[in-house]
């Protein structure tokens, strides 16, 4: 049984692997079968040579907007998880601060761009708050509902033991929660990466997001694309990473 649940996370990735390598041989086969202008889809080999030359300047972009979504992915998951308590410990608060909440997240990240840039700049520090709001939302609600998941029976027994809210807190509603909150948390790597390369694209001093506007003016597609694969690296990294430590704290999942 064991052997059978550590083999399939590697069965899983061997089959990504063997996906991924067909889907970049169909790419590349169909760019150069079909002679394809790079506007409307270059070679993969193009893509990779563009990344080759270009390496010091996509290394650093990437180390600008990896900065700024890491930054802004822990700024977010500290707001949530600290509302979702809040919530949670002062249950009266809900009734005003869920609404406010959900209103706020009604509106799409990227709607707040002109504001937060206007109020922060478009240094890094726009990008974070850009970020934290994204992620912030997405770790709020789950952990709200990891908490709320909690058996009312088993919350009664603890307090007939004598325990106060803190102790249900940590001992009960908070292990209760960790699957969904390491879920959330693990799906907005990819949106921490998103919406730093968009606040980028819309105002910044470097970035990834900031080279695809710039290589979008230069009608540099190839260029664009450099800077798609690089991001698309970035998030995947990040995303395994957030799985594996995931995997490793749920391991009896």
């Amino acid at each position: 049984m064991s052997a059978a649940v550590m083999a399939s996370p590697s069965l899983a990735a061997q089959r990504g692997i063997l996906g991924a390598v067909l889907l970049v041989a169909a790419w590349e086969g169909l760019a150069r079968g079909l002679d394809l202008p790079s506007y409307v889809l270059p070679a993969v080999s193009d893509i990779l040579a563009s990344i080759w030359s270009n390496r010091m300047l996509l290394t650093q972009a990437a180390g600008y907007t990896l900065f700024e979504a890491l930054a802004g992915y822990g700024v977010g998951c500290l707001i949530g998880i600290a509302l979702a308590v809040v919530i949670t410990m002062l249950p009266p608060v809900r009734s005003v601060m869920l609404p406010i909440a959900t209103a706020i997240n009604s509106v799409p990240v990227v709607g707040y761009s002109p504001l937060i840039l206007l109020w922060f700049g478009i240094g890094v520090a726009s990008k974070v708050v850009m970020v934290a709001m994204a992620v912030s939302f997405t770790v709020f609600l789950s952990t709200l509902a990891g908490f709320d998941r909690v058996d009312r029976r088993a919350v009664d027994l603890l307090r007939s033991f004598g325990a106060g809210r803190f102790k249900i807190l940590f001992r009960l509603r908070l292990p209760t929660a960790l699957p969904l909150m390491l879920t959330a948390m693990r799906v907005s790597t990819v949106r921490s990466v998103i919406v730093a390369i968009v606040t980028e694209m819309l105002g910044a001093y470097g970035g990834l997001g900031w080279i695809i506007y710039q290589a979008v003016l230069q009608i540099d597609f190839v260029q664009v694309w450099s800077a798609i694969f690089v991001a698309s690296a970035i998030s995947l990294t990040f995303f395994g990473l957030i799985g594996a430590i995931e995997r490793r704290i749920l391991f009896w999942t």
